[in-house]
C-alpha cells in the first residue's frame, strides 16, 4: 500500500479512483466494512481504491485545549489496519488552520475530482465535511452529479443495539468494558509501550510485573484486566493492572502486567503491546500486602479461564 504525505504528490496512477474520505480513528467495524466495499468497487471498475484521511486528527488541531486526547489509534496502527483490508494508498491529507477553511466544494472540485478523476465516493451514514460541515450526502451527490461520479453512503452498523462509532468505543474503554470495545471493533484493544523502571513492589511480593509507559493516552478505566501481551514476536498470557496502588498508598497512574509462566528476566527498555480481553474487577485497597497476594493469586487463575479462548493465537 502507498501511503502519500501531501496533495501535491499523488502519483498519476491513482487518476482513476474510488475513493472513500475521514478520519477513520479505530478502524472498527463500520469502518471495515466501508473500506472492503471501496475495495471491491475498485476492483469491478479496475481503478485504485484511495483513503483519503488527515494528519493530526482535526480535532487536536481545532481544539488543541482538550487534553487528553482519546486516540483509539496512532498513525501507524491505523496505516496497518488499512493495508490489511487490501486498500491501494492512503493520502494523508496535514490538517492545519488553515486548510481548515477550505469549503467542501474546494476539496471536490480540486482533490476529489481534479487530482484523482473520481469514479465512485462512499461515505459514512455521518459524513460531514468541510468548512461548516457542508460537505453531507445530499450536497455530494449534487457535486457528483454535476462532475461525472458516483456516491454512495454506507447505513450504520450495530453491535447488541449499539451503533458503531469511534465515540461508543471510546465511551466503553473509559468505563472499563473492554468486551464490549472488542465487539465494536472487530478485535482487542491494545497499548503500546515501553518497559519502564517502577516501584518493584511487585518483585517484592512475589509477583513481578512489567511498568508500561503507554504510546496512547486512551487508558481504559482503572482496574483489573485478563490480557494477552506480545513482546518479540511471541504472545502470552497476563494479569494487567491500570490503578494507583491503594493498598501502599500511591496517587501516581501506573499500568502494569503480570506475564503468567514467564521467566524473571530484565524487561527494561523493551517494547511491549498489550490486547485487552476482559475486565476482572475493581481495584480495591487491601489490609496488608499478604492480602492483595491472595487476590491476584486468584485474578491470576480467572484470567487462566478467560484466556482459554484467545491463547490458541497467543
Amino acid at each position: 500500500m502507498d501511503v502519500i504525505r501531501g496533495l501535491d504528490k499523488i502519483p498519476p496512477k491513482y487518476e482513476c479512483s474510488v475513493a472513500t474520505i475521514g478520519n477513520f480513528d479505530g478502524i472498527h467495524l463500520a469502518h471495515q466494512g466501508l473500506l472492503r466495499r471501496v475495495v471491491a468497487e475498485a476492483a469491478e471498475r479496475h481503478c485504485s481504491g484511495v483513503v483519503l484521511t488527515f494528519e493530526p486528527h482535526p480535532q487536536q488541531v481545532l481544539h488543541p485545549e482538550r487534553r487528553p486526547f482519546y486516540l483509539l489509534t496512532t498513525l501507524q496502527e491505523k496505516l496497518k489496519l488499512i493495508e490489511a483490508l487490501g486498500v491501494d494508498a492512503v493520502i494523508l491529507i496535514e490538517f492545519t488552520t488553515e486548510f481548515a477553511k477550505t469549503t467542501a466544494e474546494q476539496f471536490v472540485q480540486t482533490i476529489l475530482w481534479e487530482r484523482l478523476h473520481l469514479e465512485k465516493l462512499f461515505i459514512g451514514h455521518d459524513t460531514a465535511f468541510g468548512n461548516r460541515k457542508e460537505g453531507n450526502e445530499t450536497f455530494l451527490r449534487r457535486m457528483g452529479e454535476r462532475l461525472g461520479f458516483a456516491v454512495e453512503a454506507i447505513e450504520g452498523v450495530r453491535v447488541e443495539g449499539i451503533l458503531v462509532s469511534s465515540t461508543s468505543v471510546r465511551h466503553a474503554l473509559l468505563e472499563g468494558d473492554v468486551r464490549r470495545a472488542m465487539k465494536l471493533l472487530g478485535r482487542p484493544y491494545n497499548l503500546s509501550g515501553t518497559v519502564v523502571k517502577g516501584y518493584r513492589r511487585g518483585s517484592e511480593i512475589g509477583v513481578p510485573t512489567a511498568n508500561i509507559a503507554p504510546e496512547k493516552e486512551l487508558i481504559p478505566a482503572q482496574g483489573v484486566y485478563a490480557v494477552t501481551a506480545e513482546m518479540e514476536g511471541r504472545r502470552r498470557p497476563g494479569v494487567l493492572n491500570i490503578g494507583c496502588s491503594p493498598t501502599f498508598g500511591d496517587n501516581r497512574l501506573t499500568v502494569e502486567v503480570h506475564l503468567l509462566d514467564f521467566p524473571r528476566e530484565e524487561l527494561y527498555g523493551r517494547p511491549i503491546e498489550v490486547f485487552f480481553i476482559a475486565r476482572i474487577r475493581d481495584e480495591v485497597k487491601f489490609e496488608s500486602p499478604k492480602e492483595l497476594v491472595r487476590q491476584i493469586e486468584r485474578d491470576i487463575e480467572r484470567a487462566r479461564e478467560l484466556l482459554k479462548p484467545h491463547l490458541g493465537a497467543a
